[in-house]
């Protein structure tokens, strides 16, 4: 409880002083609203007997902004808050950003030897991160309820091509979890598409954090795009989670359940 507390007034001090710092400044808001129960995926840092996992959907900015805090929602399976050892938010471009292209097929699919298609993917390396076990987050957990469902789930079946189709790792349950994050330093982001990458590490070998998807509108802004995943074993290359990996004969496209809010000149 005393740990709780602290990051609460950490987190207070950091938005007060944000507010007082960016009085001038117009607020930067976007939302992809709240989990649908459609699809969960794994998204965690590297730990021990566990390889990294990256799940990632995008947003855009219009404008530079000073992106100050990040809200994500997902399942955690055997506790609450006490669970929870480290969070890393990590901001990618769009590919080609950032990215090797000339180790793939080239235009216009840009497929390499592990996947279909790297168009419109995250790029190969992150752009920016905040990572909590090197300070430059802080995080508060809710708990917002227990045996919240999903559809289907994405955690161990990331598989390069020709098995890349693994249908997922199907129905799951847990206890349905907001991570509300303040990043500390902020990101100083320049106008332009990214994606979102939330990373959750948990106590011991056996749990994952699983980010739950949102309802998908036909565009949740112009040029929306859906969510992709990866490990470390796919590394760089990245599956869209619903075209690449469900791969019904019509594939549904996911985005992640998540804001990002700072400022604007």
């Amino acid at each position: 409880m005393q740990r709780t507390l602290r990051v609460f007034a950490a987190i207070g001090m950091a938005v007060m002083l944000a507010g007082a710092a960016d009085a001038s400044a117009d607020s930067f808001f976007f939302s992809t609203g709240a989990p649908d129960g459609r699809m969960a995926t794994a998204s965690r840092p590297e730990s021990q007997g566990k390889i990294e996992i990256e799940s990632a959907d995008d947003f855009t900015l219009a404008a530079d902004t000073n992106l100050t805090s990040v809200s994500f929602t997902g399942l955690i399976f055997n506790g609450g808050l006490g669970e929870i050892r480290q969070v890393r938010v990590e901001i990618y471009r769009v590919f080609p950003n950032d990215s090797d292209v000339s180790r793939t097929s080239g235009p216009p699919t840009f497929s390499t030897s592990q996947v279909p298609t790297r168009v419109n993917s995250p790029s190969d390396v992150a752009f920016a991160t905040r990572d909590s076990a090197e300070g430059t987050l802080q995080f508060v957990v809710t708990v917002l309820g227990q045996n919240f469902p999903a559809a289907n789930s994405v955690i161990n079946g990331i598989q390069p091509i020709p098995d890349q189709a693994t249908k997922g790792d199907g129905p799951v349950k847990g206890h349905e979890v907001r991570i509300d994050v303040v990043l500390d330093p902020p990101l100083d982001l320049p106008a332009g598409h990214y994606f979102l990458v939330p990373q959750v590490r948990l106590q011991g070998q056996g749990g994952n954090f699983l980010w739950l998807s949102a309802p998908r509108p036909p565009l949740a802004f112009t040029g929306d795009l859906q969510m992709w995943i990866r490990n470390a074993d796919l590394d760089p290359d990245w599956l869209r989670v619903g075209t690449d990996i469900v791969d019904d004969t019509t594939p549904p496209t996911f985005n992640g359940s998540f804001s990002v809010s700072g400022t604007t000149p």
